[in-house]
Protein backbone atom coordinates (compact mmCIF):
# COMPACT_ATOMS: atom_id res chain seq x y z
CA UNK A 1 0.00 0.00 0.00
CA UNK A 2 2.85 2.38 0.78
CA UNK A 3 4.21 1.79 -2.72
CA UNK A 4 1.11 3.45 -4.19
CA UNK A 5 2.05 6.74 -2.54
CA UNK A 6 4.83 7.66 -4.98
CA UNK A 7 2.97 7.01 -8.25
CA UNK A 8 -0.07 8.89 -6.95
CA UNK A 9 1.90 12.01 -6.01
CA UNK A 10 4.12 12.06 -9.09
CA UNK A 11 1.01 11.67 -11.26
CA UNK A 12 -0.50 14.78 -9.65
CA UNK A 13 2.74 16.75 -9.93
CA UNK A 14 3.10 15.81 -13.62
CA UNK A 15 -0.31 17.33 -14.32
CA UNK A 16 0.48 20.73 -12.77
CA UNK A 17 2.52 23.69 -13.99
CA UNK A 18 6.26 23.26 -14.68
CA UNK A 19 6.13 19.46 -14.41
CA UNK A 20 9.80 18.85 -15.22
CA UNK A 21 11.06 21.29 -12.58
CA UNK A 22 8.58 20.12 -9.95
CA UNK A 23 9.18 16.41 -10.57
CA UNK A 24 12.91 17.03 -10.37
CA UNK A 25 12.50 19.03 -7.14
CA UNK A 26 10.25 16.32 -5.68
CA UNK A 27 12.87 13.69 -6.45
CA UNK A 28 15.65 15.74 -4.87
CA UNK A 29 13.62 16.70 -1.78
CA UNK A 30 12.54 13.11 -1.28
CA UNK A 31 16.15 11.91 -1.60
CA UNK A 32 17.31 14.39 1.04
CA UNK A 33 14.41 13.47 3.33
CA UNK A 34 15.32 9.80 2.94
CA UNK A 35 18.93 10.28 3.97
CA UNK A 36 17.87 12.33 7.01
CA UNK A 37 15.34 9.59 7.81
CA UNK A 38 17.95 6.84 7.47
CA UNK A 39 18.94 6.67 11.18
CA UNK A 40 15.39 5.56 12.11
CA UNK A 41 14.66 3.22 9.19
CA UNK A 42 15.92 0.16 11.07
CA UNK A 43 13.99 1.08 14.24
CA UNK A 44 11.35 -1.37 13.05
CA UNK A 45 13.86 -4.24 13.14
CA UNK A 46 15.28 -3.04 16.47
CA UNK A 47 11.96 -2.93 18.30
CA UNK A 48 10.87 -6.23 16.73
CA UNK A 49 14.04 -7.87 18.04
CA UNK A 50 14.59 -6.08 21.37
CA UNK A 51 11.33 -4.94 23.02
CA UNK A 52 10.49 -7.73 25.48
CA UNK A 53 9.55 -5.99 28.73
CA UNK A 54 9.26 -2.64 30.50
CA UNK A 55 13.01 -2.08 30.72
CA UNK A 56 13.72 -2.71 27.04
CA UNK A 57 10.62 -0.74 25.97
CA UNK A 58 11.52 2.37 27.96
CA UNK A 59 15.18 2.36 27.00
CA UNK A 60 14.57 1.82 23.30
CA UNK A 61 11.83 4.48 23.38
CA UNK A 62 14.25 6.98 24.94
CA UNK A 63 16.78 6.05 22.30
CA UNK A 64 14.21 6.74 19.56
CA UNK A 65 13.29 10.12 21.06
CA UNK A 66 16.96 11.13 21.20
CA UNK A 67 17.59 10.17 17.59
CA UNK A 68 14.43 12.00 16.48
CA UNK A 69 15.53 15.19 18.25
CA UNK A 70 18.89 15.03 16.48
CA UNK A 71 17.18 14.62 13.11
CA UNK A 72 15.04 17.72 13.65
CA UNK A 73 18.17 19.74 14.41
CA UNK A 74 19.88 18.38 11.28
CA UNK A 75 16.93 19.43 9.08
CA UNK A 76 16.85 22.93 10.59
CA UNK A 77 20.57 23.35 9.93
CA UNK A 78 20.19 22.01 6.39
CA UNK A 79 17.53 24.56 5.39
CA UNK A 80 19.69 27.49 6.54
CA UNK A 81 20.11 29.32 3.19
CA UNK A 82 23.94 29.54 3.00
CA UNK A 83 24.31 25.84 3.83
CA UNK A 84 21.41 24.83 1.63
CA UNK A 85 22.60 26.83 -1.38
CA UNK A 86 26.13 25.49 -1.07
CA UNK A 87 24.84 21.91 -0.94
CA UNK A 88 22.24 22.04 -3.71
CA UNK A 89 23.73 24.54 -6.14
CA UNK A 90 27.48 24.25 -5.64
CA UNK A 91 27.69 20.52 -4.88
CA UNK A 92 24.62 18.95 -6.54
CA UNK A 93 24.67 21.44 -9.44
CA UNK A 94 20.86 21.71 -9.43
CA UNK A 95 19.21 24.22 -11.75
CA UNK A 96 18.33 27.32 -9.73
CA UNK A 97 14.58 26.80 -10.23
CA UNK A 98 14.79 23.21 -9.00
CA UNK A 99 16.83 24.30 -5.97
CA UNK A 100 14.24 26.98 -5.05
CA UNK A 101 11.33 24.53 -5.21
CA UNK A 102 13.27 21.88 -3.30
CA UNK A 103 14.03 24.26 -0.42
CA UNK A 104 10.37 24.89 0.38
CA UNK A 105 9.60 21.17 0.12
CA UNK A 106 12.35 20.27 2.61
CA UNK A 107 10.96 22.76 5.14
CA UNK A 108 7.58 21.04 4.87
CA UNK A 109 9.27 17.64 5.29
CA UNK A 110 10.90 18.48 8.65
CA UNK A 111 8.34 16.32 10.58
CA UNK A 112 8.82 13.42 8.13
CA UNK A 113 11.77 11.64 9.73
CA UNK A 114 10.74 12.00 13.41
CA UNK A 115 7.22 10.78 12.63
CA UNK A 116 8.63 7.74 10.82
CA UNK A 117 11.02 6.94 13.69
CA UNK A 118 8.15 7.12 16.19
CA UNK A 119 5.90 5.03 13.95
CA UNK A 120 8.48 2.33 13.13
CA UNK A 121 9.35 1.90 16.81
CA UNK A 122 5.71 1.14 17.58
CA UNK A 123 5.20 -0.96 14.46
CA UNK A 124 8.02 -3.25 15.58
CA UNK A 125 6.12 -3.90 18.81
CA UNK A 126 3.01 -4.72 16.76
CA UNK A 127 4.99 -7.21 14.68
CA UNK A 128 6.63 -8.79 17.73
CA UNK A 129 3.19 -9.29 19.28
CA UNK A 130 1.72 -10.85 16.10
CA UNK A 131 -0.49 -7.86 15.31
CA UNK A 132 0.73 -7.32 11.77
CA UNK A 133 -2.80 -6.61 10.54
CA UNK A 134 -2.74 -3.40 12.57
CA UNK A 135 0.38 -2.33 10.69
CA UNK A 136 -1.72 -2.50 7.54
CA UNK A 137 -4.51 -0.52 9.20
CA UNK A 138 -2.01 2.22 10.00
CA UNK A 139 -0.86 2.27 6.40
CA UNK A 140 -4.45 2.65 5.22
CA UNK A 141 -4.82 5.67 7.50
CA UNK A 142 -1.60 7.10 6.12
CA UNK A 143 -2.78 6.69 2.54
CA UNK A 144 -6.18 8.20 3.26
CA UNK A 145 -4.63 11.24 4.97
CA UNK A 146 -1.99 11.66 2.27
CA UNK A 147 -4.51 11.26 -0.56
CA UNK A 148 -7.00 13.68 0.97
CA UNK A 149 -4.43 16.43 1.52
CA UNK A 150 -2.94 15.96 -1.94
CA UNK A 151 -6.30 15.96 -3.70
CA UNK A 152 -7.65 18.99 -1.84
CA UNK A 153 -4.50 21.01 -2.56
CA UNK A 154 -4.45 19.80 -6.17
CA UNK A 155 -8.05 20.87 -6.78
CA UNK A 156 -8.37 24.00 -4.66
CA UNK A 157 -4.95 25.66 -4.48
CA UNK A 158 -2.39 27.20 -6.78
CA UNK A 159 0.56 25.65 -4.98
CA UNK A 160 3.46 24.15 -6.91
CA UNK A 161 3.31 20.39 -7.42
CA UNK A 162 6.33 19.67 -5.23
CA UNK A 163 4.76 21.64 -2.36
CA UNK A 164 1.58 19.59 -2.65
CA UNK A 165 3.62 16.38 -2.69
CA UNK A 166 5.68 17.32 0.37
CA UNK A 167 2.60 18.45 2.31
CA UNK A 168 0.83 15.18 1.55
CA UNK A 169 3.86 13.09 2.59
CA UNK A 170 4.25 14.83 5.95
CA UNK A 171 0.53 14.69 6.70
CA UNK A 172 0.38 11.00 5.89
CA UNK A 173 3.25 9.87 8.12
CA UNK A 174 2.05 12.01 11.05
CA UNK A 175 -1.43 10.49 10.82
CA UNK A 176 0.02 6.98 10.64
CA UNK A 177 2.32 7.57 13.63
CA UNK A 178 -0.59 8.74 15.79
CA UNK A 179 -2.80 5.84 14.68
CA UNK A 180 -0.08 3.25 15.34
CA UNK A 181 0.46 4.53 18.88
CA UNK A 182 -3.29 4.45 19.61
CA UNK A 183 -3.52 0.84 18.41
CA UNK A 184 -0.81 -0.13 20.91
CA UNK A 185 -2.21 1.45 24.07
CA UNK A 186 -3.31 -1.80 25.73
CA UNK A 187 -0.19 -3.72 24.63
CA UNK A 188 2.10 -1.03 26.02
CA UNK A 189 0.26 -1.17 29.34
CA UNK A 190 0.96 -4.91 29.50
CA UNK A 191 4.61 -4.38 28.61
CA UNK A 192 5.02 -1.72 31.30
CA UNK A 193 3.39 -4.03 33.83
CA UNK A 194 6.28 -6.49 33.46
CA UNK A 195 8.52 -5.43 36.32
CA UNK A 196 10.68 -8.58 36.25
CA UNK A 197 12.65 -8.65 33.01
CA UNK A 198 14.56 -11.81 32.18
CA UNK A 199 17.62 -9.68 31.38
CA UNK A 200 18.42 -5.99 31.84
CA UNK A 201 19.29 -4.41 28.52
CA UNK A 202 21.58 -1.39 28.61
CA UNK A 203 21.91 1.64 26.37
CA UNK A 204 25.37 0.47 25.34
CA UNK A 205 23.87 -2.84 24.18
CA UNK A 206 21.19 -1.01 22.21
CA UNK A 207 23.82 1.17 20.54
CA UNK A 208 26.06 -1.83 19.82
CA UNK A 209 23.13 -3.67 18.24
CA UNK A 210 21.66 -0.70 16.40
CA UNK A 211 24.71 1.19 15.14
CA UNK A 212 25.53 -1.24 12.29
CA UNK A 213 21.87 -1.13 11.24
CA UNK A 214 21.85 2.68 11.43
CA UNK A 215 25.05 2.88 9.42
CA UNK A 216 23.60 0.45 6.89
CA UNK A 217 20.47 2.50 6.29
CA UNK A 218 22.44 5.77 6.23
CA UNK A 219 24.86 4.48 3.61
CA UNK A 220 22.04 2.93 1.60
CA UNK A 221 19.97 6.10 1.48
CA UNK A 222 23.05 8.26 0.91
CA UNK A 223 23.09 6.72 -2.54
CA UNK A 224 20.15 8.89 -3.60
CA UNK A 225 21.93 12.27 -3.18
CA UNK A 226 25.03 10.70 -4.75
CA UNK A 227 23.01 9.63 -7.78
CA UNK A 228 21.42 13.10 -7.89
CA UNK A 229 24.91 14.63 -7.88
CA UNK A 230 26.05 12.60 -10.88
CA UNK A 231 22.80 13.17 -12.79
CA UNK A 232 23.19 16.91 -12.22
CA UNK A 233 26.33 16.76 -14.38
CA UNK A 234 25.04 14.17 -16.84
CA UNK A 235 23.79 14.28 -20.40
CA UNK A 236 20.07 15.26 -20.37
CA UNK A 237 20.25 16.04 -16.67
CA UNK A 238 16.89 17.83 -16.25
CA UNK A 239 14.98 15.05 -18.02
CA UNK A 240 16.80 12.43 -15.93
CA UNK A 241 16.04 14.22 -12.67
CA UNK A 242 12.40 14.52 -13.71
CA UNK A 243 11.75 10.88 -14.66
CA UNK A 244 13.80 9.10 -11.97
CA UNK A 245 11.22 9.65 -9.17
CA UNK A 246 8.50 8.38 -11.53
CA UNK A 247 10.49 5.24 -12.33
CA UNK A 248 11.46 4.70 -8.69
CA UNK A 249 7.82 5.00 -7.66
CA UNK A 250 6.72 2.40 -10.20
CA UNK A 251 9.52 -0.05 -9.41
CA UNK A 252 8.90 0.45 -5.68
CA UNK A 253 5.48 -1.18 -6.12
CA UNK A 254 7.25 -4.43 -7.06
CA UNK A 255 10.12 -3.96 -4.60
CA UNK A 256 7.64 -3.49 -1.75
CA UNK A 257 6.92 -7.23 -1.63
CA UNK A 258 10.52 -7.82 -0.58
CA UNK A 259 11.11 -4.77 1.60
CA UNK A 260 9.00 -6.01 4.51
CA UNK A 261 10.44 -9.51 4.33
CA UNK A 262 13.29 -8.60 6.68
CA UNK A 263 10.90 -8.08 9.60
CA UNK A 264 8.92 -11.17 8.60
CA UNK A 265 12.09 -13.24 8.78
CA UNK A 266 13.15 -11.76 12.12
CA UNK A 267 9.77 -12.55 13.65
CA UNK A 268 9.23 -16.05 12.20
CA UNK A 269 12.72 -17.53 11.80
CA UNK A 270 12.65 -19.86 14.80
CA UNK A 271 13.48 -23.34 13.45
CA UNK A 272 14.82 -25.33 10.51
CA UNK A 273 11.29 -25.77 9.20
CA UNK A 274 10.67 -22.05 9.51
CA UNK A 275 13.86 -21.29 7.59
CA UNK A 276 12.97 -23.64 4.74
CA UNK A 277 9.48 -22.18 4.35
CA UNK A 278 10.75 -18.60 4.49
CA UNK A 279 13.46 -19.40 1.92
CA UNK A 280 11.02 -21.07 -0.47
CA UNK A 281 8.57 -18.20 -0.11
CA UNK A 282 11.37 -15.72 -0.91
CA UNK A 283 12.36 -17.64 -4.06
CA UNK A 284 8.80 -17.74 -5.39
CA UNK A 285 8.23 -14.09 -4.51
CA UNK A 286 11.46 -13.00 -6.23
CA UNK A 287 10.53 -14.79 -9.45
CA UNK A 288 6.98 -13.45 -9.48
CA UNK A 289 7.93 -9.78 -8.95
CA UNK A 290 10.42 -9.91 -11.82
CA UNK A 291 7.86 -11.49 -14.12
CA UNK A 292 5.25 -8.92 -13.09
CA UNK A 293 7.54 -5.93 -13.62
CA UNK A 294 8.77 -7.45 -16.88
CA UNK A 295 5.20 -7.53 -18.17
CA UNK A 296 5.07 -3.79 -17.54
CA UNK A 297 8.58 -2.89 -18.71
CA UNK A 298 8.62 -4.81 -21.99
CA UNK A 299 5.01 -4.41 -23.16
CA UNK A 300 2.58 -1.65 -24.02
CA UNK A 301 1.53 -1.57 -20.36
CA UNK A 302 4.65 0.42 -19.52
CA UNK A 303 3.83 3.13 -22.05
CA UNK A 304 0.25 3.31 -20.79
CA UNK A 305 1.45 3.64 -17.19
CA UNK A 306 4.04 6.31 -17.93
CA UNK A 307 1.84 8.47 -20.14
CA UNK A 308 -1.73 7.93 -18.92
CA UNK A 309 -1.20 7.11 -15.23
CA UNK A 310 2.04 8.93 -14.38
CA UNK A 311 1.09 11.80 -16.66
CA UNK A 312 4.43 12.16 -18.43
CA UNK A 313 4.63 13.93 -21.77
CA UNK A 314 5.18 11.84 -24.90
CA UNK A 315 8.83 12.91 -24.92
CA UNK A 316 9.45 11.92 -21.28
CA UNK A 317 7.51 8.66 -21.76
CA UNK A 318 9.83 7.58 -24.58
CA UNK A 319 12.79 8.81 -22.55
CA UNK A 320 11.75 6.51 -19.64
CA UNK A 321 11.19 3.25 -21.52
CA UNK A 322 14.78 1.93 -21.67
CA UNK A 323 15.69 2.72 -18.03
CA UNK A 324 12.46 1.04 -16.94
CA UNK A 325 13.48 -2.13 -18.79
CA UNK A 326 16.91 -2.01 -17.14
CA UNK A 327 15.19 -1.82 -13.74
CA UNK A 328 13.35 -5.13 -14.22
CA UNK A 329 15.50 -7.46 -12.07
CA UNK A 330 15.88 -5.00 -9.19
CA UNK A 331 12.84 -6.23 -7.20
CA UNK A 332 14.31 -9.75 -7.05
CA UNK A 333 17.57 -8.36 -5.68
CA UNK A 334 15.52 -6.59 -2.99
CA UNK A 335 13.87 -9.85 -1.93
CA UNK A 336 17.23 -11.60 -1.84
CA UNK A 337 19.04 -9.03 0.30
CA UNK A 338 16.18 -8.63 2.77
CA UNK A 339 16.01 -12.38 3.36
CA UNK A 340 19.77 -12.41 3.90
CA UNK A 341 19.47 -9.52 6.36
CA UNK A 342 16.63 -11.25 8.22
CA UNK A 343 18.77 -14.32 8.91
CA UNK A 344 21.73 -12.19 10.01
CA UNK A 345 19.67 -9.92 12.30
CA UNK A 346 17.97 -12.99 13.76
CA UNK A 347 21.42 -14.24 14.84
CA UNK A 348 22.43 -10.72 15.99
CA UNK A 349 25.14 -10.51 13.30
CA UNK A 350 24.60 -7.00 11.98
CA UNK A 351 28.15 -6.01 10.98
CA UNK A 352 28.14 -7.93 7.66
CA UNK A 353 25.02 -5.98 6.71
CA UNK A 354 26.97 -2.74 7.09
CA UNK A 355 29.92 -4.07 5.08
CA UNK A 356 27.54 -5.18 2.33
CA UNK A 357 26.03 -1.71 2.22
CA UNK A 358 29.47 -0.12 1.89
CA UNK A 359 30.14 -2.48 -1.02
CA UNK A 360 26.78 -1.55 -2.54
CA UNK A 361 27.34 2.20 -2.51
CA UNK A 362 30.92 1.72 -3.70
CA UNK A 363 29.57 -0.28 -6.63
CA UNK A 364 27.00 2.43 -7.35
CA UNK A 365 29.63 5.18 -7.35
CA UNK A 366 32.01 3.14 -9.50
CA UNK A 367 29.31 2.47 -12.06
CA UNK A 368 28.17 6.11 -12.04
CA UNK A 369 31.73 7.20 -12.78
CA UNK A 370 32.01 4.71 -15.62
CA UNK A 371 28.60 5.31 -17.20
CA UNK A 372 28.05 9.03 -16.68
CA UNK A 373 31.50 10.58 -16.25
CA UNK A 374 33.55 8.33 -18.55
CA UNK A 375 31.09 7.07 -21.18
CA UNK A 376 28.65 10.05 -21.04
CA UNK A 377 25.51 7.92 -20.66
CA UNK A 378 22.13 9.59 -20.28
CA UNK A 379 21.88 10.30 -16.55
CA UNK A 380 18.89 8.12 -15.68
CA UNK A 381 20.27 5.12 -17.61
CA UNK A 382 23.57 5.37 -15.76
CA UNK A 383 21.68 5.67 -12.47
CA UNK A 384 19.59 2.52 -13.06
CA UNK A 385 22.65 0.50 -14.11
CA UNK A 386 24.51 1.74 -11.02
CA UNK A 387 21.65 0.91 -8.63
CA UNK A 388 21.39 -2.62 -10.02
CA UNK A 389 25.13 -3.31 -10.08
CA UNK A 390 25.63 -2.06 -6.51
CA UNK A 391 22.74 -4.11 -5.10
CA UNK A 392 23.94 -7.25 -6.89
CA UNK A 393 27.44 -6.78 -5.46
CA UNK A 394 26.00 -6.49 -1.93
CA UNK A 395 23.87 -9.61 -2.40
CA UNK A 396 26.89 -11.59 -3.53
CA UNK A 397 29.05 -10.37 -0.62
CA UNK A 398 26.43 -11.49 1.93
CA UNK A 399 26.36 -15.07 0.66
CA UNK A 400 29.14 -16.26 3.00
CA UNK A 401 28.00 -14.60 6.28
CA UNK A 402 24.41 -15.54 5.41
CA UNK A 403 25.37 -19.20 4.95
CA UNK A 404 27.23 -19.17 8.26
CA UNK A 405 24.25 -17.72 10.15
CA UNK A 406 21.89 -20.10 8.37
CA UNK A 407 23.99 -23.09 9.41
CA UNK A 408 23.86 -21.92 13.02
CA UNK A 409 20.06 -21.89 12.83
CA UNK A 410 19.90 -25.33 11.28
CA UNK A 411 22.46 -26.85 13.67
CA UNK A 412 20.89 -25.36 16.80
CA UNK A 413 17.55 -26.79 15.70
CA UNK A 414 19.10 -30.25 15.23
CA UNK A 415 20.60 -30.11 18.74
CA UNK A 416 17.31 -29.08 20.33
CA UNK A 417 15.51 -31.91 18.51
CA UNK A 418 18.05 -34.52 19.70
CA UNK A 419 17.77 -33.32 23.30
Amino acid sequence: MMSMEGPYLTALIARLAEPEYNLAAYGVAFSIALIVESPVIMMLSASTALVEDKNSFLKLRNFVYTVNAILIIVMIVLIFPPIYNFFTIQILNLPLRVAELTHTAIIILIPWAPAIGYRRFHQGILIRNNMTRKVAYGTIIRLLAMSAIALVLFLFSDLHGVIIGASALSSGVIAEAIATKLMLVNTIKKIKADENPSREITYSEIIKFYFPLLLTSFITLAMHPVVTFFMGFSYKSLESLAVLPVLNSLVFIFRSFGLSYQEVGIALLKSKQGYVKLRNFAIVMGVLVVIALGLVSFTFIGEIWLSSVAGLSDELTKFSELPLMLFTIFPALTVWINFQRAVLVNKRKTKPITYATIIEISGVVLMLILTITYFNFIGVIGAVIAYTFGRLAADIYLIFPFNKARNEILNSNSISQSI
